[in-house]
Order: structure tokens, then sequence, then C-alpha cells
């Protein structure tokens, strides 16, 4: 009997552990559904904090940040001003100043040093360019360089007796230069004898095509001054002042001096855009057909400076027509020693 009761009570614990463990299951599954005590105590204070105001610091920071965002910074704003009140800047034309040199001017060097320091107080773009015969004691290109400016040095190899056609030589190989390279800009030939208000190089960016100014001519030796260039009315030209000798006119053509006038260098290579046929363009690197041009498109040529044409702008110094004596030298000094004998003597 004893055996087969220890069985049956094995199998009523076993029994009693299984109801109690399964009772423990349900109510801790229907425990977990069920809202406790301490999630809604804990939740309380939550909505409570939501529902106040952000601390003051945060309401500062907040503010400054939306401001910061919202507005640019001061030096961004003056930027701004400053951009919508400065009116909008055209590109200025470039000047191309053509300067001959004669090697037979004892005052060349001088003269280009003076010249040099009037092209340096001039505004940009700006280039300078200078023409001299091929020559191994030449300083010229030693000059330019020490005067800061944007210039190019041509030389050539012909020789010449006469000087003026020196000089027309040497402005034809600028002006095959600039058509060579297309170099863009108003062309205007600067001797080393001309005296220029700075002004009139602003009014020589305001050409078009071509344009044309009075030139006041100093003879030294004969201590007069002769006007030469157009007779204008406001900035129109209406005629020439003519050359006289007595109660005869010298030359009714019009003469038009070498500096009195300045072209756009595109007519060099583009005649077309400027009303001329492409057939006169072998010829356009010739200062003789610049001149020829400038005279015939009266229509197209401006008087400068714009608001009174008559008002002299540049002087051109003429050279002595007999040449100064040149500078004579004193004999070097000849040191001479004395010995302390002759001394006491």
């Amino acid at each position: 009997m004893g055996s087969t009761e220890r069985p049956k009570k094995r199998a009523q614990l076993c029994k009693k552990a299984i109801l109690h463990f399964s009772l423990c299951f349900i109510m801790g599954f229907f425990t977990g559904f069920a809202p406790s005590a301490k999630s809604s105590i804990s939740s309380a204070p939550s909505n409570r904090t939501e529902l106040l105001p952000p601390p003051i610091s945060a309401q500062r920071t907040s503010n400054f940040s939306r401001n910061v965002l919202a507005e640019p910074p001061p030096a961004r704003k003056t930027e701004e001003k400053n951009r919508k009140e400065e009116p909008e800047m055209e590109p200025r034309r470039q000047i191309i100043i053509v300067t001959p040199t004669s090697s037979r001017d004892r005052l060349r060097e001088v003269g280009l040093r003076r010249l040099a320091n009037t092209i340096r107080l001039i505004g940009q773009p700006l280039l300078w360019i200078v023409v001299e015969a091929k020559s191994e004691s030449s300083n010229l290109a030693e000059i330019m360089r020490k005067t800061g400016i944007m210039y190019r040095h041509l030389v050539f190899k012909e020789n010449f007796t006469d000087s003026e056609a020196e000089m027309n030589h040497q402005r034809n190989v600028a002006l095959k230069h600039i058509e060579h390279h297309r170099l863009s800009g108003i062309v205007h030939f600067a001797g080393l004898s001309n005296f220029y208000d700075l002004r009139f190089f602003d009014e020589l960016r305001e050409i078009e095509v071509f344009g044309t100014w009075p030139m006041a001519v100093v003879t030294a030796n004969k201590k007069k001054v002769v006007i030469e260039g157009p007779v204008c009315d406001s900035s129109q030209v209406i005629g020439w002042h003519l050359k006289k000798m007595g109660n005869q006119i010298q030359n009714p053509k019009p003469q038009i001096h070498i500096s009195s006038f300045a072209f756009n260098s595109s007519i060099l290579w583009d005649p077309e855009r400027w009303g001329r046929t492409s057939s006169v363009q072998d010829t356009s690197q010739s200062v003789n057909f610049v001149k020829q041009v400038v005279l015939e498109d009266e229509a197209k040529l401006t008087g400068i400076p714009s608001g009174d044409c008559s008002k002299i702008m540049l002087w051109n110094l003429r050279s002595f027509t007999k040449t100064p004596p040149p500078i004579q030298q004193l004999p070097p000094v000849q040191e001479v020693t004395q010995t302390p004998s002759q001394q006491g003597t």
C-alpha cells in the first residue's frame, strides 16, 4: 500500500504546481495590460512641463537665432546699399600712344623721360609704343623699363637721310604692329616735344571713330604761337585753321598735324565696320591714308573737348631753326702736389 500511495501523492503535487504556475502566469499577463499608478503619476508632471513657458534665456536665444537668420549682418547691408547706390561703371577704352624717336635728336632721352612722367599720371588702360632705329648704344629700352608703364619697344633696320620720312616710317611700323596684333583702342601720335593737359586723355577715351582738336604750336626762336587744327561749333567740326603767307593762303587744302587727331584702331583691320571698303585695307597701315580718311569723313569726326572744341589742351614746342651751339666742356682740373720744402718757402 505504501508503494501505491507514493506515486499518487507525487501526481497530486505536480498537478498543484502546474495549476499554481498557470494561475501566476495568467495574473501576470493581465496585470501587464492594466494601467499602473506610477505611470499616471509620472505622466502628469510631464504634461505640466509642456504647458509651462520656456525660460527667458531660451526665449532670447531663439529670438536671436530667428533675427540672425531673417536679417543680414550690418556689413552685408552696407555692401548691398553701396551696390544699389553706385552706378554701373562702363569699361574705359584703351589709349594707344605712339612715339617715334630720332637718333639725331640730342635731347631724345630727356624728352622721353619727360613724356614718361606725363603718361604715368594717366589712368589705365594704356599702352605706350616707342619706335627707334636699331642701335647698340641706345638706352631707350632701359629708360622705359624703369617708368613702370606698359609699353612695347619696336626697332627697324632701314636708314634714312630725311628726318620727316624717318618719322613717318616709324609711325607706319607702329601701325603695322597694331594691325598685326589687333590692339584695340584709340591711337594717338605723341611727339617728344608735346605738352599735355591731363584732362585731354579723358576726352580721348570718348572718341568713337575719329577725333580732332586744335593745337598750339610754339616756336621758340620766333616767340609766337600758331593755332593748328579744326574750327568747331561745340563738338562739330565746321572748318580748319589755314596758314597764311602775307595776304595769301599758303595751302587752301586743310593740313592736319600728326598730333592733332586720333582714331579707333579697328579701322586698320575692320574698315567695313566704319563704312570703308575692304579694298583699301592693304594701304590702311599708312599714316597718309589715316590722315586722308580723317579729312574725308567729317561726319564721323568729333571735335574734343566735347563741350568747347576751341579749348587748347595740347601744345607743341617747335625746335630751333638754327641748331644751338654745342656745350663747351671745361678742361680737366690738374692736381698740383707740393713737397714739404716748397710749403716752407
